[in-house]
């Protein structure tokens, strides 16, 4: 009687173990859509055995209590996991440096920049119309009006530049506050699993599933690595250095520069602020390259495509290829700033130089033998020292507007300096001397450069365009090779791209280039970060068979542990059958 009604509790271990399977089950399917849930299985294994110990057996015998669960098993490949995290960080860089680009090319109006390009070669004509009749107030005006509308478009699109910028800035700040707000989360749920599972009866997945499916999230924003200690504790480093611990998290701050408010993420722990000494998330001295394994993380691409200034001419004229590549170009908004402001730059200079040409003092001015120095006097009276290689109005071979007044008029004008200030000298002959000092760009100050902020038409001229100059001095004859020399201009090998390019090109060309490089550039990174996603893809649908939900397979399980509890229940009233009838029959 006694093993018959020990044979009941092997039943009701069935019947325990079935439901508790089916319920775990029953949870999978009913978060078979739940992103970042992780499917449970079910692990059997043996009761205790009572053991008979008899002295006339053979051997000792054992009496089963059944089955119960041993684990339900929370299943995860952690290679599969670090493998989807290295690769979604990729493709989220390489996507937000593809996405800068073309937001760079629509500023440009589609890959062809037809809108700005149209400009470009409208004004381009206007120097050719001017060409046949030099003295023809229309052609005059037409110059004029070409050159406004250049010039507009022009500052259209580096202000689209300039605004995209801002747009990129506000990005960065919004991802440095959910890096923060994760790495919050990740140490609030590691100290809730370490409080359950601390008992080691108890495994916390649904808090892991939520750590889990953050740092998939933390992956694409940043470099990370991570580790798993004994405990439960998960620690994070973000490039390197710690981000989460054991017992806390070290937030993010942003240093914003005051000129452009461009915001820089840095290490408030690691920093002396007060000192003006920061510790930067990132640090760019060595080559992005998948080589390196640092080009992850779509902060450091928006970071890196926005650059931490507004670009001019002079982040690119005069630069070595290394030391471009090391800054500029490592940039897609500051190149993009930079090359559309040379060639600005380039046309702008070039015109105005032929309008109003300069030659050193040198050869003007009647300097004592072995003097490398001259003062003159400036129209405010003011003594000022000038150079021998100073650069003045070369009167000889300029050309007037219809006043015959001197200086000539250029066409384009700095917001910050006139481009002659009159000076007058005595030579040694005793006579009195008129010269026109040229006022150099200034590279401390923007309003003194022939820079895109800075520029404009000249008003002088749009109020009387006749002003323009094209007469020769003295005579007042029209002079037709200056008017030739302005329309072929644009085809002369003025410009390089950048030092990367060692060939020249013309005004006309440089467009072009400019253009191609950028779609060059942005074909690359499209077809990178394409790849990667296919590549994630793949990675990600190998993890989903080991961690995800299949309906089908559930259902089969269900059925499965169903059947199984049936079979228990069934197993329960045959004992229960049994035992009624040995207590009838010993009754009776």
């Amino acid at each position: 009687m006694a093993n018959g009604f020990g044979t009941l509790f092997i039943g009701v271990a069935g019947l325990q173990s079935s439901q508790n399977a089916l319920n775990i089950t029953a949870n999978n399917m009913a978060n078979v859509d739940t992103a970042g849930y992780v499917r449970q299985q079910v692990l059997f294994e043996d009761r205790n055995y009572i053991t008979l110990n008899t002295t006339t057996a053979i051997s000792h015998q054992q009496s089963g209590l059944g089955v119960k669960i041993g684990d339900v098993v929370h299943s995860r490949d952690i290679f599969l996991d670090r493998s989807y995290r290295t690769e979604s960080g990729r493709q989220a860089f390489y996507q937000a440096t593809y996405e800068a680009t073309r937001e760079v090319e629509t500023y440009f109006q589609e890959m062809e920049g037809q809108v700005f390009q149209g400009a470009l070669e409208d004004f381009w004509v206007s120097f050719q119309e001017l060409s046949k009749a030099p003295d023809d107030s229309v052609n005059q005006n037409l110059v004029i009006q070409k050159a406004q509308l250049f010039l507009s478009r022009a500052n259209a699109v580096y202000s689209g530049l300039q605004s995209y910028q801002y747009n990129m800035n506000t990005q960065i700040r919004d991802d440095v506050d959910r890096i923060n707000e994760i790495g919050k989360a990740i140490n609030e749920l590691n100290l809730n699993i370490q409080k359950i599972e601390a008992g080691k009866l108890e495994t916390a997945m649904t808090l892991r599933d939520a750590r889990d499916q953050l740092l998939d999230e933390l992956s694409a924003l940043v470099n990370i690595s991570y580790s798993e200690t004994v405990d439960g504790v998960v620690k994070v480093s973000i490039e390197g250095t710690e981000f989460v611990d054991e017992v806390r998290y070290y937030p993010l701050e942003l240093q914003v520069d005051k000129l452009t408010g461009f915001a820089t993420p840095y290490w408030s722990h690691l920093s002396d602020v007060e000192r003006g000494k920061y510790t930067y998330l990132f640090h760019f001295n060595t080559d992005i390259s998948a080589e390196n394994k640092n080009d992850m993380g779509k902060l450091k691409a928006q970071i890196l495509a926005r650059g931490d200034h507004i670009a001019t001419y002079r982040d690119v004229e005069g630069m070595d290829r290394t030391t471009f590549n090391d800054t500029t170009g490592m940039s897609v908004m500051l190149k993009a700033e930079a090359e559309l402001d040379q060639m600005i730059h380039g046309i702008v200079t070039a015109i105005n130089d032929i309008l109003a040409p300069n030659v050193e003092a040198k050869e003007v001015l009647n300097l004592a033998p072995g003097a490398t120095t001259m003062d003159v006097t400036l129209e405010d009276g003011t003594i000022k020292t000038v150079d021998v290689t100073s650069k003045i109005l070369d009167e000889k071979n300029c050309c007037v507007g219809a006043s015959g007044e001197l200086p000539p008029q250029e066409l384009f004008t700095r917001i910050g300096t006139p481009r002659y200030t009159k000076a007058t000298f005595t030579d040694n002959a005793g006579v009195l001397q008129t010269i026109y000092l040229y006022n150099e760009e200034d590279p401390s100050d923007s309003t003194m450069q022939y820079t895109l902020t800075s520029l404009q038409v000249n008003e002088a001229l749009i109020q009387r365009e006749t002003e323009l100059p094209h007469l020769t001095i003295g005579n007042m004859t029209v002079d037709y090779s200056l008017a030739e020399h302005l329309a072929s201009v644009w085809d002369e090998n003025r410009l390089t791209l950048n030092p990367n390019d060692t060939k020249g090109c013309s005004f006309k060309g440089y467009y072009k280039s400019m253009i191609g490089e950028l779609a060059t550039y942005g074909n690359v990174y499209g077809a990178t970060a394409d790849t990667l996603k296919g590549t994630v893809a793949s990675i990600d649908n190998q993890r989903q068979q080991v961690i995800g939900v299949s309906s089908d397979e559930e259902l089969t399980s269900m059925i499965k542990y169903q059947n199984a509890y049936n079979a228990s229940s069934r197993f329960i009233n045959v004992v229960d059958e049994m035992i009624e009838h040995l207590i009838m029959r010993l009754g009776a």
